[in-house]
């Protein structure tokens, strides 16, 4: 099997080939298997994987701006597929298994994690934002109806972007700037959120159970329903009577 620009692979299983600075670029991946391959420098840009299973695999340095990757499995046995240092800018992950995923030092502006299971994965220095000139910089990136129970979002920079209906329960939170993000329906239970930065978020119809207004980075604006309000009061110590 040829790997070049364009090359279409269906049904095939892909461990033994060697990706390394492969150009695959708007490549088509439908129900393939690639397990414990090293995906170093490859170009991947427009890629799309379809119901691929992509097991304890790493990227790294790879270029997957505007990759696409639908029902794909990214973990197996509590073990994540890694994505290092490389290109994910506009990427689309939709309804895939990113369990114990690890993104490390990668570009996600405009990445799109749609109804994923992303349970315990890490985001180190993942970069969500872009420059545009000097002293302008944006953030974008939506992980909608995403599951994200005990990730590691600590230090996460994506104010304005979308959450919602997202599960944060025990997931580390702590010093993220979310600050305008929507996070409408999130469950936040036990949600480690001290330091981070909620002004101008939405959390309307959020689980806020045990979420302490006190210890956050910035409040400034934050949108809660009258009902909320009263376990946000509860949580500070207030004893909250009726009229």
């Amino acid at each position: 099997m040829e790997l070049a620009p364009g090359a279409v692979f269906l049904g095939a299983d892909l461990s033994d080939l060697d990706f390394t600075d492969a150009d695959l670029t708007d490549a088509v991946f439908d129900d393939c298997t690639l397990t414990e391959v090293q995906v170093s420098g490859a170009v991947l840009d427009g890629a799309r994987f379809r119901r691929c299973r992509l097991i304890r695999c790493r990227f790294a340095r790879a270029d997957l701006r505007d990759a696409r990757f639908e029902d794909c499995a990214l973990s197996e046995d509590q073990q994540g597929s890694q994505f290092a240092f490389g290109r994910l800018e506009e990427a689309r992950f939709l309804r895939c298994d990113l369990s114990f995923a690890k993104f490390d030092r990668v570009g996600l502006y405009g990445a799109v994690f749609e109804t994923c299971n992303l349970r315990g994965a890490s985001f180190l220095k993942a970069d969500f934002g872009r420059s545009f000139g000097r002293s302008v910089v944006r953030s974008a990136g939506s992980f909608a109806g995403s599951r994200l129970e005990l990730a590691d979002l600590a230090e996460l920079r994506l104010p304005g972007g979308d959450f919602t209906g997202c599960s944060f329960r025990e997931a580390d939170l702590r010093e993220a700037d979310l600050e305008g993000a929507d996070l409408r329906g999130t469950d936040l239970f036990q949600a480690l959120t001290a330091g981070a930065k909620l002004a101008r978020a939405d959390l309307r119809g959020a689980e806020v159970s045990g979420l302490d207004l006190s210890k956050l980075g910035s409040v400034e604006g934050l949108k809660v329903t009258f009902e909320q309000q009263y376990r946000l009061l509860t949580a500070l110590g207030l004893d909250v009577c009726a009229d």
